[in-house]
């Protein structure tokens, strides 16, 4: 069994209309998104063997104002093709795992790591968290699935559950959707 932590970056800031996507840094709420999530990951006891992000700015300031939660610095193995990458590469990725870890912590973006999830995770009927990922994965979301493979090299489609799933909004509701009104 193999476990794989997805936690999508916080919430961007989107102020600078010339910056390049990669460049986005995040806004005020999205620095209170990962400092929570930072906090909720740290009370959770969860320990990872290896920590895989894109390089992509906003995901750098995540892990970052989360850190700051954990007080510790972990070792980031950064991988320019997790940036905005579909599943398939994900999934590439993660099969291609040296030294076969235990538990992985992967961040990124959408809509890829939602559609890794979907992918890992039988649509039977049997994962409420599923469904609850399938209305939406917003940023600073974590999420945790155990993988019925031995290897890293063997994981494929529906080989997953979807055990823990935490949204910002869940920590604090000032951190959910803006409501217009």
């Amino acid at each position: 069994m193999k476990t794989l932590a997805l936690f999508r970056h916080a919430k961007s800031d989107w102020s600078d209309a010339r910056a390049r996507d990669f460049d986005r840094p995040l806004n005020e709420r999205g620095q209170r998104g990962a400092l929570a999530m930072g906090e909720h990951v740290r009370d959770s006891g969860r320990r990872f063997d290896r920590v895989i992000a894109s390089p992509a700015v906003r995901v750098a300031e995540t892990i970052e104002w989360a850190s700051k939660a954990w007080n510790r610095v972990f070792p980031v193995e950064w991988d320019r093709r997790i940036y905005l990458a579909s599943s398939a590469t994900l999934m590439d990725l993660l099969r291609e795992l040296p030294g076969d870890p235990g538990s992985v912590l992967m961040i990124g973006h959408n809509p890829g790591l939602e559609d890794l999830i979907f992918d890992l995770v039988p649509d039977d009927g049997t994962s409420p968290l599923r469904d609850v990922v399938e209305a939406k994965f917003p940023t600073a979301t974590f999420a945790v699935l155990e993988l019925d493979v031995a290897r890293w090299a063997d994981v494929d489609a529906g080989c997953a559950r979807l055990v823990a799933l935490t949204r910002p909004r869940d920590l604090d509701p000032a951190l959910g959707p803006q409501l217009l009104g």
